[in-house]
């Protein structure tokens, strides 16, 4: 059993959670004046981890990630929607078809999840 699979999906889970509560706050905020819709990355900074080109510890005191196991999802303000005349950028059908998008993949993560853990049931009985 590779309990670093289980944390990786408990990692993702977060970040699908994160997401949510991302979406959630862009749409919330769709006719607020000058404000700035924010997107979750986490998949991309997985993917640099696992095939070496993101940044790596080399001292404990230094910034970086040295493992699959550290990576969490980043909060980043999206840039390049277009901005209407109050200054916001939400686009309300890109933060709906994102909640539903987020939504099946979390249902994914969670059925993932649930097949690890089975696994783990029927190796100690």
């Amino acid at each position: 059993m590779d309990y670093q699979n289980i944390n990786l999906l408990h990692r993702a889970l977060d970040a699908t959670n994160l997401r949510q509560e991302v979406v959630s706050n862009n749409i919330a905020n769709v006719n607020t004046p000058g404000f700035k819709a924010e997107r979750v990355e986490f998949e991309s900074v997985l993917r640099q981890t696992m095939d070496g080109s993101g940044l790596w510890k080399t001292h404990d005191r230094h910034f970086g990630i040295d493992d699959k196991n550290n990576v969490t999802g980043k909060v980043l303000r999206q840039e390049g929607n277009r901005v209407g005349e109050n200054g916001n950028n939400v686009a309300i059908d890109t933060e709906m078809s994102e909640l539903a998008a987020n939504s099946i993949h979390y249902q994914a993560l969670v059925n993932q999840t649930s097949a690890q853990y089975n696994m783990l049931r029927s190796v100690l009985r």
